[in-house]
């Protein structure tokens, strides 16, 4: 049976996240907490975070401020905090040294959490369920979990995404093969993503099929697909079709189109056209 591209796709996902699971000691399979809470110091805050920022048995000092662009808040007390660039942990021990060095706490008990990612953000955009920007919440989130947060390929999607970045200094753009990447298990193509990156997911590659079959029209080219393949996609021959002398009309470069009469079991590549004739008998 013919999987349809949504299906192979989940099915190639759901075979990598078992592969990841074998992989990891029993510990690291048991439930965790959401993973923005156990990986907070991971993060590194930046202009745009909102925190909370709550001090034990001081309500006076508890606040909601956003990092500004020059990296910092205003505190009650201390005034003027640079926070950008430190991990949620260390931006609570410097607000905690202050306090104490200022002799307006013994033993401030700090604790920051961070309300909205806003510094680290990557865009997805394309064929993806929700297009948008997404917070890099943990340093080392990967291409396949910002996927999955952005709710996967659409069934209109293609198998690849198109990865633009800036790496060394240099505006890079790497093309990844996601069904490859989930069958193969090859973790590596599984890039790490850095605030700015660009995500694009392009339109599936579409072939047409016309003549005598019962649904003539566009369709979305499945990988490996056949001739006799793609025939039924379209619903299978009508009772005036014949698949001997099938016409196949192919692109070559940008204004030359060939005109080939293919086996059923050859494959069909992206924007050819199928004509099914009529039988004579």
């Amino acid at each position: 049976m013919l999987l349809t591209r949504t299906t192979r796709f989940w099915v190639a996902l759901l075979a990598l996240f078992t592969l990841s699971l074998t992989a990891l000691p029993a510990s690291a399979q048991t439930p965790q907490t959401p993973q923005a809470s156990v990986n907070r110091n991971d993060y590194t805050l930046g202009p745009g975070d909102v925190l909370r920022i709550q001090v034990f048995q001081s309500a006076d000092l508890t606040v909601e401020a956003r990092i500004s662009e020059s990296g910092v808040i205003s505190y009650p007390l201390l005034g003027v905090v640079k926070l950008a660039g430190l991990s949620p942990q260390q931006a609570e021990t410097l607000i905690s040294n202050r306090l104490k060095e200022g002799k307006f706490l013994q033993n401030p008990q700090v604790t920051l959490n961070v309300l909205q990612f806003r510094s680290q953000q990557v865009s997805v955009l394309g064929n993806v369920a929700r297009p948008g920007r997404y917070p890099l919440e943990t340093t080392g989130m990967r291409l396949s979990e910002i996927l999955s947060v952005a709710g996967g390929v659409a069934p209109t999607g293609a198998d690849s995404v198109i990865l633009m970045t800036t790496r060394s200094g240099r505006p890079q753009r790497l093309e990844i093969d996601l069904v490859d990447m989930f069958t193969s298990g090859d973790l590596s193509k599984d890039v790490v993503l850095q605030a700015g990156d660009t995500l694009y997911v392009n339109r599936a590659p579409n072939y047409f099929v016309y003549g005598q079959v019962q649904r003539p029209g566009q369709y979305a080219l499945d990988r490996g697909m056949t001739v006799a393949q793609a025939i039924a996609k379209g619903g299978g021959l009508t009772l005036r079709g014949t698949d001997r002398g099938v016409r196949l009309h192919r692109r070559i470069g940008e204004r030359n189109i060939q005109v080939l009469e293919p086996k059923l079991d050859d494959p069909v590549k992206q924007d050819d056209l199928i004509f099914i004739r009529e039988s004579i008998f």
